[in-house]
Formats: C-alpha cells, sequence, structure tokens
C-alpha cells in the first residue's frame, strides 16, 4: 500500500514530517480507511465532503501542508516513494524550488503518451514551459513555491498540474527534472481521459492564457 510505504520511508530521511490524506468525496470506504491510518500522529486525514476533482484534491494537499518542503504524489501504487531519497538529492545539488519526475518508461497506452505529449506542446507554445512530463504525479515542492501562488484555480482534470508548473515559472522559481520509476495501475481507473474532463482542461488553458497576457 501506497500509503504504508511512505510511512516506512519518512523517518529515514526527516526528523520532522506529516503525511497529508485526501479523499475526495470519495463513495467507497476511502474516508473510513483513511480515518484509520490518521490514528498515526504524523497523518492527517483531509476530507472533501462532495468530490472536487484531482485539482481540489492536491490544492487542499498543497495548501494544507506545514513544513518547508511538500513531497506529492498520487496514491495509486504507480510510484516507488523510496525514490524521494533521489528528488531531496537532486535539489541539494540543483539548490531547485521544485523538483519534477519524468516517467523512465510510462506504463499506460499509447493514446494516453501522444495526447499527454500534444498537450506539453500547447503549454509550450503558450507559455513557454518545457519539461519532458507536466502532469507526473510526483514532485517535490518548497513551500515558499506554494506561499506564492495562492491563486491555484483548476478544480477538475489535470490541469492544475500544468496550473502550478506554469505560475510558478512566471513567478520565477526554479524547476528541475528527474526520472522515476512508473508501474501499471493494478487498481481503479483514472479519469483525466474523460472528454468532459479533457474539454474543461482546454477551456482552463486558454482561459489562464488570457489571463495572463
Amino acid at each position: 500500500m501506497t500509503v504504508e510505504h511512505a510511512l516506512k520511508t519518512i523517518p529515514r530521511i526527516a526528523k520532522k514530517w506529516e503525511v497529508l490524506l485526501i479523499d475526495d468525496g470519495s463513495s467507497d470506504s476511502t474516508g473510513k480507511i483513511i480515518d484509520k491510518l490518521a490514528k498515526n500522529k504524523n497523518v492527517r486525514a483531509i476530507h472533501h465532503m462532495i468530490n472536487r476533482g484531482y485539482g481540489g484534491a492536491f490544492k487542499s494537499g498543497l495548501y494544507g501542508a506545514k513544513y518547508s518542503w511538500i513531497a506529492f504524489t498520487d496514491s495509486d501504487g504507480q510510484f516507488d516513494f523510496s525514490e524521494i531519497k533521489n528528488f531531496i538529492k537532486k535539489q541539494k545539488e540543483s539548490n531547485a524550488d521544485i523538483v519534477i519526475g519524468y516517467y523512465k518508461k510510462r506504463q499506460v497506452g499509447k493514446v494516453k503518451i501522444i495526447t499527454s505529449k500534444m498537450w506539453e506542446y500547447l503549454v509550450f507554445i503558450l507559455f513557454g514551459l518545457k519539461v519532458r512530463d507536466i502532469d507526473c504525479g510526483f514532485k517535490l515542492i518548497s513551500k515558499k513555491v506554494v506561499d506564492g501562488i495562492p491563486d491555484l484555480e483548476s478544480e477538475r482534470g489535470a490541469f492544475i498540474s500544468s496550473e502550478f508548473l506554469i505560475k510558478a515559472k512566471k513567478k520565477g522559481f526554479k524547476i528541475v527534472e528527474i526520472p522515476v520509476t512508473h508501474y501499471p495501475r493494478e487498481v481503479g481507473v483514472g479519469t483525466g481521459r474523460n472528454l468532459k474532463v479533457i474539454v474543461g482542461s482546454f477551456k482552463d488553458l486558454f482561459r489562464l492564457w488570457v489571463k495572463l497576457q
């Protein structure tokens, strides 16, 4: 389990730490599970009464964090959280404000890879942001970046990652990349390729472009 793995890893690399678990209005037993995990004094559960989407969960985690560095990862088991040690090493070497992962080999279908690259190219054309995998769900972020971007807007869809990095770049924060291992998803179904979500993401993208002109 992702959380259990993280709880074994973090004490080896940090003296003060907290794990935030976000329940985004789940209709299954997720809420009860994270409440049980939150009996650990270093774990805190955050519940959304209604489903706000990936962006809403992302923001609750970022803005709810209290320590100077924030390690963000999806909880679907597709990343090896012990690789956070590589992120920390990269940050110290580069003095970066944000370290983002890029997939050594992405374990998804070719169509998803192609559409992701098309999205990244469009973001580059509109905003000049060039990264290998803009939506990779494994990042190390300085809290000063989060404090400097209090106006994240996106709620539904994965546009939140693009918005966050676009605004971080515009603010002058340093972004570096690091390769990460990606594993096939064993449970659950992602909603990022839902047509309604895709259309909403494009609307958000062009709305942000107009706003930043």
